[in-house]
């Protein structure tokens, strides 16, 4: 390692506290990276189902809670309920086949019903994503207060706000060593409950006859009073409040890059252990519920009361109880992860695309996308401090926004197997099942916005509409950026040469220009020229450097990386045929990395020893005006290889490059 490298001029403390946080860099070089780092499918199902099993927590509550005094629904609404996760899985199953490398319901929406579809559905999955972090840890302090004395409950949302910080580091670090650490909280959630609700059910099997006649009086009242049309309403009210149920059961969908191959398959299965998972727990609560008469008790959540009820008799049942509602407050802080994972994978194909900074794209030396980790984390802190940890403020938000996703999702795959009809002999079984999903979801959607509208929905939809507004100014800013770009393209990448070609070996005692490129382009002809013209006869060798930067559109296997690798090459190539053309003695160097300083910086410390009379150059974008959002939405990788180079006594110059935007 060079006495000037980072890690050697960080002080020894620092670095070591550096490390025992973030963890050492993850090294590309690893034949067995991917395998290693891609999950199999019970650890998915911890990491990104937990999400839509630890819904159960309050999605069924918030439906009963809707029904009042008409519990007698609670049997039908939760079959309805687990009718419902399997019609919603399985056409998420479907999604995985036809997009395997992930993006879910963004890719889904872009692709079959337009960018502009796909931008609405890209920002509710955003927005949706920050509330399942907020709704998670909100919930989860819930669970833990449960059992603390009123007094206490004015720290709910200090530590809230510490939990959200804990799994900012934690995500940091990778996503698999944090589902390791989360892993024996999500096995004590699933004995403990299977346990609760299998005791329910068994143990009080004797009280379904006298439910099933509640069930015969309530509706027979209900019919004369009310009339079937106002059960109807009553119903649909209470299965659409419930919707928060049925967050997180896209999560797969979105994160197929982490899946271990086979990919389709491993999604699948997932799928399948949280479909299952989630419709037992689901439907069992709505039949506990019933079966003990479940009533509200202030300070408590509808399952911690259950299992007061179920475990008052056992041995140590108040510490049962405990441990099975601590587990629940537990998972739902293991929830929340799906958040870290989905929401930066989500703006890192919308960063691609260009809705979002090309920065959200960029992975951090431990090959997490630590830009939308932050900001994700971010912006939950915010949302748990505004709603003060309030859960049904947070749900109502949360419901929204999925099941905008779920409806392009859906309205996606129907028109996909419309298209298909004549060359998929099974479109009308799969189209079935996605106009059934598409019904549910869109009713789930009207009813949850009209009824919650003035109880937070609008914030929703506020929020939402900013993020969307947000994202067509920055893809404006880069398609102008873009076009002048092109220009430059036009003028330059046919550029003349006369003379002949110089196949003379490069001279390391020959004054040598170091120029750092991207692609072949009329940006790096323009900066070669631009040298040429500034420097006459200055420079008789001419190296280009270029850095393969791995990010989390090219982060997706070994042939994508590879495919990057050779995209690279072949635009160094093309330059050093140029510069030759030009009549200089040229050659390239390259690197893959992660951080494009980093790797820059070594090359050009490596060339510069190998070429004493050297030089680097680089060009960057100017604008006639500098704003002040020309930063956030280009990177300041120039000045950043300049100030470093130059303290380490390397001339480094850079060149502007005029863009009219």
């Amino acid at each position: 390692m060079s006495p000037n490298s980072p890690d050697q001029r960080r002080p020894g403390v620092a670095n070591k506290i550096r490390r025992a946080v973030v963890g050492a860099p993850k090294q590309l070089n690893d034949p067995t990276l991917f395998h290693r780092m891609s999950l199999i499918p019970v650890l998915a199902w911890i990491g990104l189902g937990a999400d839509g099993l630890s819904s159960s927590s309050y999605g069924p509550e918030e439906a009963f809670r809707a029904l009042g005094s008409h519990t007698y629904l609670a049997i039908v609404l939760g079959l309805a309920t687990a009718i419902t996760v399997f019609i919603i899985s399985y056409a998420y199953a479907r999604i995985i086949e036809v997009f395997p490398h992930g993006g879910g319901g963004y890719m889904v929406a872009t692709h079959m019903l337009g960018q502009r579809a796909g931008v609405i559905s890209g920002c509710a999955l955003l927005v949706d994503y920050i509330l399942t972090i907020t709704v998670s840890i909100a919930s989860c302090a819930d669970a833990i207060f449960s059992y603390l004395p009123l007094h206490l409950h004015q720290y709910k949302v200090p530590l809230t706000c510490l939990l959200a910080l804990m799994l900012i580091v934690l995500n940091i670090r990778g996503l698999k060593e944090s589902i390791y650490v989360m892993a024996p909280i999500f096995i004590v959630f699933v004995i403990m409950h299977l346990t609760m609700l299998l005791d329910g059910v068994i143990t009080h099997r004797d009280r379904f006859g006298p439910l099933a006649e509640e069930f015969q009086r309530g509706l027979d009242y209900d019919l004369s009073t009310m009339g079937f049309v106002g059960i109807a309403l009553l119903f649909l009210r209470a299965y659409s409040l419930g919707g928060g149920t049925y967050t997180g059961i896209e999560a797969v969908s979105n994160s197929m890059q982490i899946m271990r191959e086979p990919r389709v398959k491993t999604g699948k299965r997932t799928m399948l252990y949280m479909a299952t998972s989630l419709a037992f727990t689901a439907a069992a609560l709505f039949i506990c519920y019933a079966l003990l008469g479940v009533k509200p008790i202030e300070g408590k959540t509808l399952n911690a009361v259950l299992a007061d009820m179920l475990f008052s008799d056992w041995p140590l049942g108040g510490a049962i109880a405990f441990v099975t509602i601590f587990s629940e407050g537990a998972l739902l802080l293991v929830a929340a992860q799906t958040g870290f994972v989905g929401g930066p994978r989500v703006m890192s194909n919308m960063a691609v695309d260009s809705w979002l900074p090309h920065r959200f794209a960029a992975l951090s030396e431990r090959l997490t996308m630590r830009n939308g980790i932050f900001m994700m984390g971010g912006a939950a802190i915010a949302l748990l401090i505004y709603t003060r940890g309030s859960v049904s403020a947070l749900v109502v938000m949360y419901s929204i926004n999925v099941f905008v996703t779920f409806t392009l999702s859906q309205l996606g795959m129907s028109r996909l197997y419309l298209k298909r009809r004549d060359k998929d002999p099974k479109w009308m079984q799969h189209l079935s099942v996605h106009l059934v999903g598409l019904a549910l979801c869109a009713t789930i959607l009207v009813i949850t916005t009209v009824e919650k509208f003035t109880e937070g929905g609008w914030l929703t939809l506020v929020i939402t509409s900013l993020v969307i507004g947000l994202c067509y100014l920055i893809r404006s800013h880069y398609l102008r950026v873009r076009k002048g770009i092109a220009e430059l393209d036009e003028t330059l990448l046919d550029f003349p040469t006369s003379g002949p070609v110089n196949t003379d070996p490069l001279n390391a005692n020959d004054s040598t220009a170091i120029q750092l490129v991207t692609s072949y382009n009329g940006f790096g002809i323009h900066t070669l020229l631009s040298i040429l013209t500034t420097f006459p006869e200055t420079y008789k060798n001419i190296v280009f450097v270029s850095v393969a930067v791995i990010d989390s559109g090219s982060f997706k296997g070994v042939h994508e990386m590879e495919a990057l690798e050779d995209s690279v090459r072949e635009g160094l190539e093309k330059y050093v045929d140029l510069a030759r053309r030009l009549g200089f003695a040229a050659e390239y160097r390259m690197a893959t990395g992660i951080d494009v300083v980093e790797t820059a910086i070594k090359l050009c410390r490596e060339i510069a020893e190998e070429f004493p009379r050297s030089a680097v150059f680089s060009g960057q974008l100017t604008f006639r005006l500098e704003k002040f959002y020309h930063r956030l939405l280009h990177n300041e990788t120039a000045f950043a290889i300049q100030r470093r180079l130059q303290w380490e006594g390397i001339t480094t110059v850079i060149l502007p490059i005029r863009v009219k935007v």
